[in-house]
């Protein structure tokens, strides 16, 4: 097809890739352990990396069952949450992660589409219009309007609040830390996002 976008990228190699049991400290066995008793049942992805500092991983992995399996708010409107944060940070593996999830929890292909682009979809229904422009708000201006906050707040209550902005903060730092890390996807499943033009200009 001859308007077919096409990109060419250089996968880089895991700054820190999984650790065998042999090189695992003590404390570090421990925090496996743990996540292996939760809900999760496994190490996933990202979590070899935050292994790294024990600690933090045992504080984040909790915050991320919260979100996964406790949290109240409507899994259509967390996983467009989860959406709007990763192509934020063009971070490839949540994206390819929940894409997917997010069309099996109620959103339309065309917006999730839309988002990957780095668009407003066209076709949100009104509780994901409140929510997106609120996430939109957040990640842009770092904060919201008076009246993005209200039409939130009328939708979502202050607990959904803080849950759409718990989504954005867990997400955002999960990001950070694919990014650097270098966490790469399944293996030969291609990069689902393209860099955004403020990325293609950054010669640096």
């Amino acid at each position: 097809m001859p308007n077919e976008k096409k990109m060419q990228y250089t996968v880089l190699p895991p700054r820190m890739p999984p650790l065998s049991e042999d090189r695992m400290t003590d404390v570090q066995k421990k925090a496996v352990a743990d996540m292996l008793a939760g809900p999760r049942g496994k190490v996933e992805g990202p979590y070899w990396a935050v292994m790294r500092s024990p600690g933090l991983m045992g504080v984040m992995q909790k915050a991320g069952e919260y979100f996964r399996f406790d949290c109240k708010l409507e899994k259509r409107l967390s996983e467009l949450a989860i959406l709007m944060t990763a192509r934020a940070w063009t971070q490839q593996f949540v994206w390819d992660w929940h894409a997917a999830v997010a069309v099996k929890a109620g959103m339309k292909e065309t917006s999730v589409q839309a988002i990957g682009e780095g668009r407003r979809p066209h076709d949100l229904a009104d509780d994901e219009s409140v929510a997106y422009d609120f996430i939109s708000e957040t990640l842009a201006n770092k904060s919201v309007s008076d009246a993005t906050y209200a039409r939130a707040l009328k939708l979502l209550g202050e607990t959904g609040v803080m849950d759409l902005l718990g989504v954005v903060g867990y997400y955002s730092m999960l990001s950070t830390v694919l990014n650097v890390a270098r966490v790469p996807l399944d293996e030969g499943r291609p990069l689902p996002l393209m860099p955004m033009p403020a990325q293609l200009g950054n010669k640096s």
